[in-house]
């Protein structure tokens, strides 16, 4: 097989996976006038954590093994929920394609956390003059806000507070033991504590939760399930 065919079946898969995750928080809201968007959150873990738990049975991967990841795990897995927290409580605020925008601001701040935390990931001048341009565009998006809506406004800061979560969650998983655990380890962690701490979440904000279990609730849970696989296979 050529370089040039390897580089264009890379490409479309990387398009593809990004088209699947861009699509998470545009099912979210389908779903939401039937299931309030954080207790969607934690169902949603909860599946895709009983098929993390079976496709690691299947493929032979030890999950409960004693490692020394405990504490890491813990700590990653709080900070994993609360970074979909943020996610489905603003997503009540802003559109799903703002949601997005600040959300994705995370490579950056872990860019600048690893920096700090892992001797490896020490940045060079134009890898620098990358972040800067990075968090331009991000000031610029969060400015427009001012000129929609204030309640828009609240979801965009959601959005970045989830954002510096995700990147805290990244820095601890590469400066801790988690860095030598398997994926679907480290990943269950994270999935196992949002399911457990996101119903909870959604009670104490007052969301109705379970309104009516609809094929398009069905449909949304299943398909934000299954694509955690992603990074673990």
């Amino acid at each position: 097989m050529d370089r040039k065919h390897v580089d264009s079946t890379a490409l479309s898969l990387m398009v593809m996976c990004c088209f699947i995750w861009g699509f998470n928080h545009v099912a979210a809201k389908l779903a939401a006038p039937d299931m309030s968007l954080v207790m969607q959150g934690g169902v949603r873990s909860a599946i895709a954590a009983v098929c993390l738990l079976a496709w690691a049975r299947i493929r032979g991967i030890p999950l409960f093994r004693r490692d020394g990841t405990f504490g890491p795990g813990l700590a990653a897995g709080a900070l994993f929920a609360g970074e979909f927290l943020f996610i489905f409580a603003g997503l009540a605020y802003t559109g799903a394609a703002r949601m997005v925008v600040f959300v994705y601001l995370a490579p950056c701040l872990a860019a600048l956390g690893l920096h700090w935390f892992v001797p490896s990931e020490r940045l060079r001048p134009l890898q620098w003059a990358g972040v800067l341009c990075a968090f331009g565009g991000i000031v610029l998006a969060f400015a427009d806000g001012f000129t929609a809506s204030r309640i828009s406004l609240v979801g965009d800061a959601f959005g970045v507070i989830a954002a510096v979560l995700w990147a805290a969650t990244t820095v601890v998983i590469r400066a801790t033991r988690l860095s030598h655990a398997s994926a679907s380890k480290t990943l269950f962690y994270q999935l196992a504590i949002a399911a457990l701490t996101l119903p909870a979440a959604s009670v104490l904000l007052g969301e109705p939760g379970i309104v009516v279990i609809t094929p398009v609730v069905i449909a949304s849970l299943f398909y934000r399930a299954w694509w955690w696989r992603l990074p673990v296979t």
